[in-house]
């Protein structure tokens, strides 16, 4: 936290740093623990179980909404702390990341979409955290935060078992299919635009930086 003064004439005081034991840390902490469940339900039966894919499902969408709680908590209560900076981004590429992984592995999602998505979503994150220890804090853009949101959707419903509904629900299992397929292009469109936005504002901001003042 940084030091605040007030009116000028008030001594500099300096605000306590928030405990890491803290809920919003306890739901990321908890994310990262469901990552090897979510691994296990979903490669049941080489994803041949439809029960364990909703299983699956379920871990997946919880795991996504710990993200917003913990992420809302933190910022209305100032309890953002130095491992949460570390740990949130943390469990979140470990979970997308190993759904990705899961769906290349069972079949049913191409390995050239997951190694793209997977280069950049750790790349950037070791960016963001090398410029975290720089003082360097470079905001998530519209951008960013439409592909997260897209990047969710498509592998929440290719998580789900949509290709193995049967009988009247085939159809519709179909068209959510194809739907999911359409959203994860965007996705990986979005995932290397950003991705090249990044790296160019880290590059300015770098040099901004270093510029002689």
């Amino acid at each position: 936290m940084s030091d605040s003064t007030s009116g000028g004439t008030t001594p500099t005081s300096t605000q306590a740093k928030p405990s890491n034991w803290n809920v919003p840390n306890a739901l990321t902490t908890l994310r990262i623990l469901m990552v090897p469940f979510f691994a296990w339900a979903l490669l049941v039966d080489d994803g041949e179980s439809a029960g364990w894919r909703w299983v699956a499902y379920g871990i997946f969408a919880l795991a996504m909404l710990t993200d917003k709680i913990d992420g809302d908590l933190a910022r209305k209560h100032n309890l953002i702390t130095d491992f949460g900076k570390i740990a949130d981004p943390i469990a979140d590429k470990a979970l997308t990341g190993m759904a990705f992984v899961g769906l290349s592995l069972i079949g049913e999602l191409w390995w050239a979409v997951t190694v793209v998505v997977l280069v950049r979503e750790w790349g950037i994150t070791v960016m963001r955290l090398v410029q975290a220890r720089q003082g360097i804090v470079l905001p998530a853009g519209r951008g960013g935060k439409l592909k997260t949101m897209v990047q969710t959707l498509a592998l929440g419903t290719l998580i789900a078992p949509v290709q193995q509904f049967t009988g009247s629900w085939e159809p519709i299992g179909t068209g959510l299919w194809w739907i999911a397929m359409a959203l994860m292009a965007v996705a990986v469109a979005l995932t290397v635009v950003t991705g090249l936005e990044y790296a160019r504002d880290t590059v300015r901001a770098g040099r901004e930086r270093r510029a002689p003042r």
